[in-house]
C-alpha cells in the first residue's frame, strides 16, 4: 500500500459510489490522501491496522443502527479503538433500544454494503433519513480516516474539512455524543 494525494486519476473498475465519493469532495474542495488496497479490503483488524499505518490516522468506526421498529436510522461515528455500547448511546439519544440495521435499509438510504459503512455514504440519503451522530473524541483528532464507500481504499482529510466543508453538504444536522464504552 502507498500513501496517494486525491482521486484517481483512472476510475476504471472503481464502483459508482466510490468514484460519487470522490467527486463529491473534488467539488467541495476537499484536500486528501488515499491508499488503494484492492487485494485487501478492510475487513480485518490486520488490514485496518495496515491501513492506519499507512494514512497516519485511525479509521473510525462506522455503524449504521436503528430502534426497535425499524423506523429511525443513524450513523454512529466513533474511535475505532473504542468499545461500543447500545445502552450508553440510546440513553444519550433518548431512545428505549438500538440494534443494527439490517443490510437492506442500509442499501436503500446510503447506497453502502456492510463493511464499507462511511460518513460519505450520507450523500445517497437525500431525504435526510438516517441521523448522524459523532462520538465527540473523533472531533477532537486533527485528521479524519474513512472510507470512499468502498473498502477497498481509504481515505484522510483534517476533521476541520469533515465539520466544515462535508457535513453541510450532506448532513447539515448531527449529534455529538460522549461515549465512554463501560455502561
Amino acid at each position: 500500500m502507498e500513501l496517494l494525494h486525491g482521486s484517481p486519476a483512472d476510475m476504471t473498475g472503481r464502483e459508482d459510489r466510490e468514484v460519487r465519493a470522490y467527486a463529491l469532495l473534488d467539488r467541495l474542495g476537499v484536500e486528501f490522501e488515499r491508499t488503494d488496497h484492492p487485494d485487501q479490503p478492510a475487513t480485518s483488524m490486520e488490514v485496518c491496522a495496515e491501513v492506519d499505518a499507512v494514512l497516519n490516522v485511525h479509521i473510525c468506526k462506522n455503524l449504521f443502527l436503528c430502534n426497535r421498529q425499524q423506523t429511525n436510522f443513524y450513523l454512529l461515528i466513533m474511535p475505532g479503538d473504542k468499545p461500543f455500547k447500545t445502552k450508553e448511546l440510546s440513553g444519550q439519544l433518548g431512545i428505549s433500544r438500538l440494534s443494527f440495521a439490517d443490510e437492506a435499509h442500509m442499501l436503500e438510504y446510503l447506497d453502502l454494503t456492510p463493511g464499507s459503512v462511511s460518513v460519505l455514504g450520507l450523500m445517497n440519503d437525500k431525504e435526510h433519513i438516517v441521523k448522524l451522530v459523532i462520538d465527540e473524541d473523533v472531533l477532537k483528532e486533527e485528521m479524519f480516516g474513512c472510507h470512499p464507500c468502498k473498502n477497498t481504499s481509504s481515505i484522510r482529510f483534517k476533521t476541520k474539512d469533515l465539520t466544515e466543508k462535508i457535513l453541510p453538504a450532506i448532513a447539515p444536522e448531527y449529534a455529538i455524543v460522549h461515549l465512554v464504552g463501560d455502561v
